[in-house]
């Protein structure tokens, strides 16, 4: 008998000492990009078009596209959250951290996005979904050579506790990147020409070096302007990873329109 128990105990031992040893591991594996997907789930937007968002989303990770340009990186390998934001105070993680780097993983991922409740929300408050969106890189289980922030939203900020300008700035002190992906709902512009929310967008909440506003022109082109935005953002060059940021006055880097970024070379290149 006490030969067995001493059997039990060593066992536990080695299985405890295995699975330190494997989050050890994994708490120090490199990634090439870290990248939180802040999602607008507000009361704007109605269940089918909530549905197009997540399946948009599932499609843009498990894309060829993508995954072949995942593995051109340094180290093959992602990192990727979804968090739903709304009301104030009121960003949720959805599917917490991942690591991606073939079709099996970003299925994985997929699956779980698509899966998962919706979480409750209420209207407008992106500033708030940068800070949980930066707290939430605390708990990444690795080392990314780049850490960015991906919002995607159809309203301009108006009811955060933290101010966006104020949220995005400081995340922008601290080397995230955080671009923004514009559904738009009307054809108006403002003083530069560009659609209104663009404007808003590019202001008060993109930052950090060679931030951009890619544009989706409704809830259905939310798939194919993800994954632009996706490649752009893993195929960053290999001189803003890590490098300090660079801003304006606004805490943004030279914002770039959906009319100056585009995925046609980049997609070309990988065939």
């Amino acid at each position: 008998m006490i030969v067995m128990i001493r059997r039990a105990c060593l066992s536990l031992v080695i299985a405890t000492a295995l699975s330190l040893a494997t989050h050890s591991a994994r708490a120090s594996e490199v990634v090439d990009t870290a990248l939180v997907l802040a999602v607008d789930a507000s009361g704007s937007i109605d269940p089918n078009e909530f549905a197009l968002q997540r399946e948009g989303i599932a499609a843009a990770v498990t894309s060829p596209d993508l995954l072949d340009l995942i593995g051109f990186g340094q180290y093959g390998t992602i990192a990727i959250a979804y968090l739903e934001w709304g009301g104030p105070g009121m960003a949720q993680v959805v599917v917490s951290w991942a690591f991606v780097h073939d079709q099996e993983s970003a299925e994985a991922f997929a699956q779980q996005v698509l899966s998962a409740p919706r979480s409750g929300q209420s209207y407008n408050a992106i500033g708030d979904a940068i800070v949980a969106s930066q707290a939430l890189f605390e708990s990444c289980p690795c080392q990314p050579l780049r850490r960015v922030i991906d919002v995607s939203g159809d309203n301009p900020d108006n009811r955060s506790i933290v101010p966006a300008r104020v949220a995005r700035d400081r995340a922008v002190a601290e080397g995230i990147i955080i671009n923004a992906l514009a559904i738009l709902q009307d054809s108006f512009v403002g003083p530069s020409g560009k659609p209104w929310l663009v404007e808003s967008y590019e202001a008060e909440v993109i930052g950090g070096p060679g931030a951009f506003v890619m544009t989706a022109n409704s809830r259905r082109d939310f798939e194919r302007a993800l994954l632009d935005k996706m490649l752009l953002e893993i195929a960053a060059p290999e001189s803003d990873r890590g490098s300090p940021s660079v801003t304006d006055r606004n805490g943004a880097a030279a914002p770039l329109s959906h009319h100056e970024v585009g995925t046609g070379d980049l997609r070309a290149g990988l065939q």
